[in-house]
């Protein structure tokens, strides 16, 4: 079984609103915290946001602050980022991943610390 699977990436123009999921195995967000990065062409991969139902702690990067939400669902092994006010530069591919640990961090996010990875759903937005 595939442990992430990325859906909900398109072609959006620049001020419209996205919302992806991620679905995950069960129980795994009893145990694991799932974060969400991007990686456009030529940059390097920047986390976005995390999310722990296990420990209520979450992250956000500043970059996308007051325009971004992640949110879950434990019942339905699901993890949501809705995207809103998209803007020129947040075009890329996105992931998701399952984090080590439990918690998310309030003050960083590093690919370094999740172990397991989709394959992505690509985002672009048009101006």
């Amino acid at each position: 079984q595939v442990p992430l699977v990325e859906s909900g990436g398109s072609l959006v123009q620049s001020g419209e609103s996205l919302n992806l999921t991620c679905t995950v195995s069960p129980d795994t967000l009893n145990y694991h915290s799932i974060g969400w990065f991007r990686q456009a062409p030529g940059r390097a991969r920047e986390g976005v946001s995390c999310l722990s139902l296990g420990t209520g702690s979450t992250y956000t990067a500043d970059s996308v602050k007051g325009r971004f939400t992640i949110s879950g669902d434990n019942a339905k092994n699901t993890v949501f980022l809705q995207m809103n006010s998209l803007k020129p530069e947040d075009p890329a591919v996105y992931f998701c991943a399952r984090g080590f640990g439990r918690w998310c961090s309030s003050r960083y996010l590093m690919d370094t610390d999740f172990g397991a990875w989709g394959q992505g759903t690509q985002v672009t937005v048009s101006s």
